[in-house]
């Protein structure tokens, strides 16, 4: 659902929280802060962004009879 901190680095390739937040704001990428300072990004924002597309999550094992 959001981004891990290591892909907030590689994204921007900065690791301070604020630096990141800046880069974010240029960009013009939503985000909100959570309390230990860094930015939650949703992952879908980000594929959009990119042009790639999103694999849908298997929230259950799939059931495959033969």
């Amino acid at each position: 659902m959001f981004l891990l901190q290591s892909d907030l680095i590689d994204l921007t390739s900065l690791r301070r929280p604020s630096a990141v937040r800046r880069w974010l704001d240029r960009e013009r990428i939503p985000y909100v802060v959570a309390a230990d300072g860094w930015p939650r990004v949703l992952r879908a924002v980000i594929m959009e962004r990119l042009g790639g597309q999103i694999e849908p999550l298997a929230l259950e094992p799939e059931l495959i009879l033969e």
